[in-house]
């Protein structure tokens, strides 16, 4: 016992000092260059440091207190490091050769594998199962190079292992670009296969393509590893499902990014969304919104599992963009904040704070029209959202710095005085931004004010409730970490060298510095992942004249606070501390709360890799708990139904029983509040219950009607009201009812007022928009729309509110934020538009304006003395020149800018046309047939209609005949550029409006009909036209009647048989259908008419059909009826045009047989029928009114259960499915049409079933065929005679030849010119004339002059250069 004593005296002595906290602890290792990676293996206490420069691999075992190369591989093998998501043991050093290395015991050891092909270089060439029983089956895409003299030919492949590799992997799949497990996210939860994979290759043997075109990438799964099975995901749409750019698992969502390569689509992106891998849908973007993905100019941003966040560019400045987030499945997005800011690698300044939900942080571009418009430097500003993005606030400012004075501004004045971040665009360190596991605890370097300073003059935050407050903690930028769950929060300076860093225990109250005695320039800050631990590594590069005692030029200072405390906490020490306290602790129905050490405690948490778990508690349901339930929609705050609801079968055996149906809301999928009962079904009259099959149903709703718009259909009526339906017409509500609007548009209400409404949602909501003036009251159209995005050009009345204003005028304004904000653009105008459009090529930032010279008094009473010009703006029309001094107008048509200009001095027209925007050619007439400006204003503005161009050429009506004789003129047609015009076809019919006789078949392009007066000279004395119908099927090129049906509908002979009669149909001026075709079955025309020499008058009329773009006809009904296609031509539905009725007729075999549905007691006269836009609805609205009364009548008819089978598509068997390929030249001698033989899919003529929304193949060219007569028409100055040879006018001569060379040769000029939408190829080329070798001329004393000037100029070029070769010698000596 007494040699003992020494030994207690001594601890003794030292308790109290051990009863005190200690200082932290560091060590220092150097390396010679900075790591590509530095990671810590999952709850481990094991890190990797990758120095890719030497191509070496270093482990610590201790958190980075010891280090040790990884001697197993060679050194300068190491090409990239790739850790195992779901198993912290293992990781892969895969190298520039065929034989890599693993590790299954975090780094210790290190042991070789081989793959037969390199590795591919893309960012994640391995991909794993997240089954903890299948870690071993991982995915290896490597690449093979078939080299061919100086260059090589790549292709990527994957390869397939189930052992991590410890046997020879075999190959999954050639022609590669991305293979990922469905089972690789935890995150992504579904019942499929648990061997189900996903691989993005190239289709090389279905498209016979060898190379690696966009249209052969497509989705490819198997769940046997494609030994026997390989399935090309349909995405819902068939065959289109090809263009695929990538594959991603964000958050429970699968996406497939593809490109949409269908005709006139400009590249725009499409995703395709899956929560269950077995159904795919679409992912819609609102109207709106113009928002297009496109390739490289999007970005899926941190999602949540209740939503996807997508961010899309949306400005011509690629580096701001627009975020829109998901409903739960991942398909119909909502714009969430405008302007977010982007850098040029696609990072957004987006982050979620980890672990509360619902929390995010973003920065906005506060300048962004000045950005896109003049280049300027980007201001941003940040905000943060409480709700998943539903709505965005600024981060409210501390109200004193870190000395503890009060800030200089007001932090209740957010505009001026908040707090802004720097973000993901600009990191300064690794890892998460802002926040960590560490629960609430969030931080960042930023500065209060009106905007974000740059980052050298800011300052450093802490926010420890989730960003609800903050406070500053340091003056200047630092890097910052969170240790021991947010009990230790450690800065080091960012700015410059330091030698210290500083730590908080309680919070951020107080902090200590800490001195590990070498000066650095830090470059990172990080501990472990799950930020459990008290260790931390500090990464920082030494200047040279520090490097001292062994220390090499970057370092990590291995940094200990295990000593700073010597006591674990309790639960005494812990609080609860509950997330989302901004205004409702509630989301997604419950609260959420965490288990958090109390700052004053002096302890430590010490859990070490035991993640903070969050404890939910519910809360009572509320209106924001629910969503609208299936077939119902949200129409201002509340859910209407958009038709019948479904119900079982049975239920309802008599209408006058009742059954349980849908509330409209359903609780949001996810959502866990109780007590609500909105989603309970409540009792509802059977007669609201589906029809049996094979029934109609309608639904009448009275009011004055005179406007309409569809799908979400809005009516404007005459006392100015609005009216909207979301349902196709099955219900209605009045929007605004307090306001008079004066016009209505597809998505713009627009009032009296400098007031407008607007919707992003078809008409969901409505939002008040603030227009810069009211709205003109001049000619001008108020909004002009831009095709990219939400761009307006609003031209309104400025100082015009008296009614003799001195100054009233026309003002133009633009905005490129779907009117938020607005910008000046002219006075004094008539016609304000972008210069570009669908398909004209012209700069997006470019406005053209219709601009009066003298910009001085009240534009209502500029006479002709002041010229309007035509100017065009560039860069939002900062740079502007004017085009034409004086215009009459312009207006784009497809590819074309037309511009009429007056010559005052001929008084005539020119026609200039442009194919971009810049540069104009004169339109060349022949001479008889030029644009004459006349007399009278009226009568120079119906002088000429540029007509309908969908073909590479403008058609244009020239008015020959006028008042007092009977309107009527010439249709001419132009080269491919616009500019020489020649006669296509004569004395087409116009009435006194300027509308004319003539209609492009919609779906075939060059076919076209018009009507004609056959008695010219006899109507200008009688005033009595005569009119026949001629059609065209070569793009005007030649003319001919219509084949008249062999019999009636009744099945009899027509009573006129001769060969004069012919089939006549009406056109624009007298028939009240809008078009004669549908855009939802190729191939089939409808119109009223009658067989005879002549058109009869319109109640004489039948109606007749065609199904092969016109070159037969056959009669469906006696009488003129208004018609609608519905269902992709699956129903036909008619209505008679000449009498009142109560009655519509319909037919599922387009006209051959027919049904019959009374739909009033009382009979009306029906107006017109409408479905949406496509025709691919079973519903239709009809409208009309009673006799005698003023009231019109919206009349819902619904088909949907007329069958309820839904069609069958087989692409590689189609003759044995319900659809067709159709060739339009089949019913004639001609094999081709425009030159090629082209396949179009649509529905078999007699196959009842719902198309629904099937896939539709788009046309398939099967060949270029040899030129033909059909193929040409006349050249400038020509004509065609009546042996229908092209002949040259009395009096003109002929086009001078083109003489460019062209594959060493050119052709004379001749009478002919090809179609420019014909693609033939060799044959009869009537067009091409003598032809001469470039060298060669016409013309041999040409010839001979050309070389005789050519030996000269040889001869002269030598004797300069022997005398200047003299001169240098003599120079010399």
């Amino acid at each position: 016992m007494p040699q003992r004593l020494p030994a207690i005296i001594f601890f003794l002595l030292w308790l109290p000092l051990l009863l005190f906290a200690q200082k932290p602890e560091h060590t220092i290792s150097s390396f010679e260059n900075l790591p590509s990676r530095l990671f810590f293996f999952d709850d481990t206490s094991s890190a990797i440091y990758h120095d890719s420069m030497e191509g070496n691999i270093f482990v610590s075992p201790d958190e980075g207190k010891t280090w040790k190369r990884a001697d197993d591989i060679p050194k300068g093998a190491a090409l990239m490091v790739i850790e195992h998501p779901f198993d912290n043991t293992w990781a892969f050093v895969l190298t520039r050769t065929n034989t890599h290395y693993r590790t299954d015991d975090r780094g210790r050891t290190w042991r070789t594998f081989e793959v037969p092909i390199d590795v591919a270089l893309v960012a994640r060439p391995l991909s794993f199962h997240s089954d903890p029983k299948k870690s071993g089956y991982i995915l290896y895409q490597g690449t093979v190079c078939d080299r061919s003299g100086w260059g090589a030919i790549c292709h990527d492949e994957t390869y397939m292992t189930e052992d991590a590799f410890a046997s020879k992997p075999r190959k999954l799949l050639s022609e590669t670009t991305r293979c990922q497990f469905a089972h690789s996210s935890a995150d992504f939860k579904h019942e499929a296969h648990p061997d189900l994979i996903y691989c993005v290759a190239f289709d090389t043997e279905t498209t016979g393509s060898s190379g690696h075109s966009l249209v052969s990438s497509r989705l490819f799964s198997s769940t046997d590893f494609f030994q026997s099975e390989k399935r090309a995901e349909d995405l819902g749409i068939g065959k289109n499902a090809k263009g695929v750019i990538a594959f991603a698992i964000v958050s429970k969502f699968a996406v497939v990014a593809l490109k949409d390569l269908s005709p006139g689509s400009q590249g725009d992106m499409l995703l395709y969304v899956t929560v269950d891998t077995k159904t795919w849908a679409k992912a819609q973007f609102p109207h709106a919104s113009s928002a297009k993905l496109r390739e490289n100019a999007y970005t899926l941003v941190e999602s949540t599992t209740h939503s996807l966040a997508v961010d899309v560019v949306m400005q011509d400045q690629g580096t701001i963009g627009t975020l829109f987030v998901s409903n739960s499945n991942g398909t119909f997005f909502v714009q969430s904040l405008k302007d977010t800011n982007r850098n040029e690698m696609g990072f957004v300044d987006y982050e979620r704070i980890y672990g509360v939900e619902g929390i995010g942080l973003a920065n906005v571009v506060a300048n962004a029209a000045d950005v896109a418009r003049r280049g300027v430097a980007k201001i941003l500003k940040s905000f943060i959202t409480f709700n998943d993005g539903s709505s965005w606030s600024p981060l409210r400012a501390p109200e004193k710095d870190s000395a503890g004075n009060r800030i200089s501004c007001d932090p209740e004045d957010a505009d001026k005085c908040s707090l802004h971040l720097h973000s993901v665009t600009t990191p300064h360190n690794s890892g998460r931004i802002f926040s960590s596991p560490a629960p609430g605890f969030v931080m960042g370097v930023g500065s209060v004010g009106p905007t974000l300073m740059p980052y050298a003059e800011c300052d450093t935050f802490l926010s420890t409730d989730g960003g609800v407050s903050w406070n500053k903690v340091s003056l200047d930028a630092y890097k910052y970490d969170f240790g021991d769950s947010g009990s230790i929060l450690v800065v080091v300076k960012d700015e410059d060298g330091v030698s210290e860093a500083r730590y908080s225990l309680d919070s951020g109250y107080t902090w200590t510095t800490y001195d590990f005695g070498i000066k650095l320039r830090a470059r990172a800050l990080v501990t472990v992942p799950d930020s459990t631990s008290q260790k931390f590594m500090l990464l920082g590069q030494v200047a040279l004249k520090d490097q001292k005692d062994g220390v090499g030029r970057f370092v990590i200072v291995y940094l200990d606070f295990i000593g700073t405390r010597n006591r674990k906490c309790t639960d005494d020490d812990f609080e609860k501390w509950y997330a989302r306290s901004h205004k409702s602790e509630c989301i997604m129905g419950h609260k959420q709360w965490y288990k958090r050490r109390k700052p004053n405690a002096d302890c430590y948490v010490g859990d070490k890799f035991t993640d903070p778990v969050g404890q939910e508690e519910n809360c009572a349901c509320t209106d924001d708990d629910y969503e609208c339930d299936y077939n119902f929609l949200w129409e201002g705050d509340k859910c209407v139904p958009v038709g019948p609801e479904p119900i079982p079968a049975d239920v309802c055996k008599s209408p006058d029983h009742k059954y349980m149906g849908s509330s409209g809301y359903r609780k949001i999928p996810g959502n866990t509040c109780t007590g609500g009962n909105k989603d309970d079904k409540i009792e509802k009259p059977c007669s609201q219950a589906p029809p049996a099959e094979g029934a109609i149903i309608h639904q009448t709703f009275p009011f004055p009607i005179t406007d309409r718009k569809f799908q979400t259909i809005l009516v404007r009526l005459k006392d100015g009201s609005i009216w909207q339906s979301s349902n196709e017409g099955y219900t209605w509500v009045q929007i605004h009812p307090e306001l008079k609007f004066v016009a209505s548009g597809r998505a713009y209400l627009i009032t009296e007022t400098s007031v407008f409404y607007t919707t992003t949602d078809s008409g969901r909501t409505w939002n008040i928009a603030h227009a810069p003036t009211p709205p003109n009251t001049f000619r001008a159209q108020v909004l002009r729309f831009h095709p990219d995005s939400d761009k307006l050009v609003w031209t309104g009345n400025r100082d015009c509110d008296e009614v003799m204003a001195r100054s009233c005028r026309a003002e133009a304004q633009y905005s490129r934020d779907n009117g938020r904000t607005w910008n000046f653009v002219e006075n004094y105008v008539v016609n304000c538009a972008w210069a570009k459009d669908v398909k004209l090529d012209a700069d997006p930032t470019g406005i053209l304006c219709e601009s009066y010279r003298d910009k001085l008094g009240s534009q209502k009473f500029f006479m002709g003395n002041n010229p309007l010009g035509l100017v065009e703006g560039s860069s939002y029309f900062m740079k502007k020149r004017q085009l034409f001094k004086q215009v009459v107008g312009f207006a784009k048509f497809s590819e074309f800018l037309v511009v009429a200009e007056l010559l005052p001095e001929s008084r005539s027209l020119d026609l200039q046309v442009s194919l971009d925007g810049v540069k104009f050619a004169t339109g060349m007439f022949p001479p008889s047939m030029h644009p004459t400006a006349h007399a009278s204003a009226t009568l120079h503005y119906a002088a000429y209609t540029v007509l309908e161009s969908s073909t590479g050429s403008l058609f244009l009506h020239m008015t020959m005949s006028e008042p007092p004789h009977p309107y009527w003129g010439n249709i001419l047609k132009s080269n491919s550029n616009g500019t020489y015009f020649g006669l296509s076809i004569e004395n087409v019919n116009r009435d006194d409006r300027g509308f004319v006789d003539f209609e492009r078949m919609i779906g075939l392009k060059g076919i076209a009909l018009a009507n004609v007066v056959v008695n010219p000279d006899d109507a200008a004395v009688s005033g009595v036209k005569q009119l026949q119908t001629r059609i065209t099927h070569n793009d005007g090129g030649v003319w001919t009647s219509l084949m008249q049906p062999h019999v009636d509908s009744y099945g009899t002979t027509y009573t006129c048989n001769t060969v004069s009669c012919v089939l006549n149909l009406h056109g624009l001026t007298s028939y009240r259908q809008k078009s004669l075709s549908t855009p939802s079955i190729v191939g089939v025309l409808v119109a009223a008419g009658n067989v005879g020499n002549y058109l009869a008058p319109y109640d004489q009329s039948d109606t007749f059909f065609s199904r092969d773009g016109g070159f037969t006809w056959e009669e469906i009904r006696k009488g003129p009826h208004l018609w609608v296609f519905g269902d992709s031509g699956s129903v036909l539905v008619m209505a008679s045009d000449r009498e009142a009725t109560d009655h519509v007729f319909f037919s599922t075999d387009e006209g051959s047989n027919w049904g019959e549905y009374q739909f009033t007691d009382e009979k009306m006269r029906v107006t017109s029928l409408v479905n949406a836009p496509s025709d691919t609805s079973r519903r239709f609205i009809l409208f009309g009114h009673l006799p005698h009364s003023t009231t019109t009548l919206a009349v819902h008819l619904d088909f949907t259960y007329l069958t309820s089978r839904k069609c069958i598509i087989n692409i590689k068997d189609p003759g044995h499915d319900d659809f067709e390929f159709w060739i339009p030249s089949e019913e004639r001698q001609e094999e081709c049409l425009f030159g090629r033989k082209t396949l179009y899919h649509r529905r078999v003529r007699y196959a009842d079933c719902v198309v629904g929304d099937r896939p539709k193949y788009l046309p398939r060219i099967e060949k270029n065929c040899s030129c033909v007569r059909s193929d040409f028409e006349c050249e400038f100055n020509y004509y065609k005679n009546d042996n229908g040879e092209c002949v040259l006018s009395p009096g003109l001569t002929p086009l001078p030849s083109d003489r460019s060379c062209r594959n060493g040769s050119w052709y004379e000029r001749t009478a002919y010119r090809k179609i420019s939408y014909s693609s033939c190829q060799g044959g009869e080329r009537l067009d091409l004339g003598a032809r001469y070798r470039c060298a060669d001329s016409s013309d041999p004393d040409e010839g001979a002059s050309a070389f005789w000037f050519l030996v000269t100029v040889l001869g002269i070029l030598s004797f300069l250069v022997v005398a200047y070769g003299f001169y240098v010698w003599k120079a010399r000596g």
